[in-house]
């Protein structure tokens, strides 16, 4: 979400007569785009900006600024208690940062973290500087009504609003013109979109008629109101990939009560089924938090016994950080000491990493259709890209190009990446086809 509104931020920069600096000693201008999910997020951005104080002293200029999610949590402290920075623009103020920069110009402190109801930037066309040209997000609403107790998304993005369906139509569009292959739909619960009688069902379908050979992908939907409909459309769609993100983030009622998760274990585990009676072979990952207020040992085994039920292909795993504002701040104690925290997250990413290694070793001898994201982190003589099922391969080289998409045979697996023998470059009508009629 925070690529997609950097983009954003480009355009309306670019749109002001500004250009993009090659790297930070040479900028006018830097802006750190923020979240403040995770108190590991803003530890990052902290250090990040005390990096740039020092150019600062040699750059009388500069102006440094915070765009996002902390600077509208933590605007005072970043200004007046450590003077880091120029200028504070919350995630519904991107408009205004060519008056802010003016502002600073005067010497002055220029701030803006005022929440809008109607927001969307849906008139704004992003200009992606970042990236691999291949894939690319497209965000579709802002902000969350879900009011989840550990969660700060609400009071750093505001109320839930939609973008309307045209406008990201258009986008697509644009990107499709420009030669994409893959795009994710980004929302805070994508199952929420609405745009009059749109649902986000219909904007899949009208999404994926626009070009067969760009595949889509979505981030993140809610287990509590996961629509049926959705399901078959995936299922019928060769473009529509087969993966899904499902955020559990813990394994037992107490907790998901204590968390304001309007869902039981046994309801997620009904639609974790139903996604796989559906859709075939679909791939799930999810949020799984460790540690939160009150945990106890049995609900965190409550925790690891999901996952293990569930076998999930991926899993982001974090242990609990208390954000200010959110209920659990205000309702609740952040009880669990550090060691216990750090020893149950270990527990579960030890565990979910061989739940990993056994389901990608059931990969090997199958065929998969892998979009080409470029050249291997570890061999310029290999490729990488991603299946449909959002798992990383890599393969010889040969004469593939970004942007490519391949056939391959799964040969070989570690955990976190299918090792696979190219066999042809095809699209996926060809794939599919083939597939179908074989």
């Amino acid at each position: 979400m925070n690529f997609a509104d950097s983009e954003i931020v480009n355009s309306i920069l670019l749109e002001d007569g500004m250009t993009v600096a090659k790297d930070a000693e040479s900028a006018d201008v830097i802006l750190v785009n923020t979240c403040s999910i995770r108190e590991n997020a803003e530890t990052k951005v902290w250090n990040r900006l005390k990096e740039f104080r020092s150019l600062k002293k040699t750059n009388s200029e500069l102006t440094v600024g915070v765009l996002g999610c902390m600077a509208e949590r933590i605007k005072d402290k970043i200004i007046e208690e450590e003077h880091l920075v120029d200028i504070v623009v919350g995630p519904d103020a991107y408009r205004d940062i060519p008056r802010l920069l003016a502002e600073v110009e005067d010497g002055r402190k220029a701030v803006n973290v005022l929440l809008s109801l109607e927001e969307t930037y849906a008139d704004i066309a992003p200009v992606r500087t970042t990236g691999n040209g291949v894939s690319s997000f497209v965000s579709i609403m802002r902000g969350c009504d879900n009011m989840c107790s550990f969660c700060v998304v609400p009071f750093t993005r505001g109320r839930e609003r939609s973008r309307p369906l045209e406008s990201i139509l258009k986008e697509i569009r644009q990107l499709s013109d420009e030669g994409y292959k893959e795009v994710t739909l980004l929302g805070q619960n994508v199952n929420s979109y609405k745009d009059g009688e749109n649902t986000f069902t219909t904007l899949m379908d009208a999404a994926s008629m626009i070009n067969p050979e760009i595949r889509f992908r979505f981030s993140s939907p809610h287990p509590k109101d996961f629509p049926d409909d959705l399901l078959h459309l995936i299922a019928e769609r060769p473009n529509l990939c087969n993966y899904i993100h499902i955020p559990a983030q813990a394994g037992s009622d107490s907790m998901l009560e204590r968390m304001r998760r309007p869902y039981t274990r046994e309801q997620y585990l009904s639609l974790v089924q139903k996604m796989r009676e559906i859709i075939p072979g679909v791939s799930l990952s999810t949020d799984i938090i460790a540690g939160f207020c009150g945990e106890t040992e049995e609900e965190h085994y409550g925790t690891m016994s999901l996952m293990k039920e569930v076998g999930y292909d991926l899993a982001y795993m974090f242990a609990y950080s208390e954000r200010e504002r959110t209920l659990a701040y205000r309702k609740f104690e952040d009880d669990v000491p550090e060691d216990i925290k750090k020893r149950r997250l270990s527990e579960i990413i030890s565990q979910q990493m061989n739940i990993q290694k056994k389901r990608n070793l059931t990969e090997v001898g199958k065929h998969h259709l892998v979009l080409v994201e470029g050249t291997s982190k570890r061999s310029d003589e290999q490729m990488s890209g991603r299946t449909d099922t959002n798992k990383i391969v890599v393969f010889d080289r040969m004469d593939f190009e970004k942007g490519d998409y391949v056939e391959v045979e799964i040969t070989d697996t570690t955990s976190a990446t299918l090792i696979a023998r190219p066999i042809r470059k095809t699209t996926i009508t060809e794939y599919y086809g083939a597939a179908v009629e074989a």
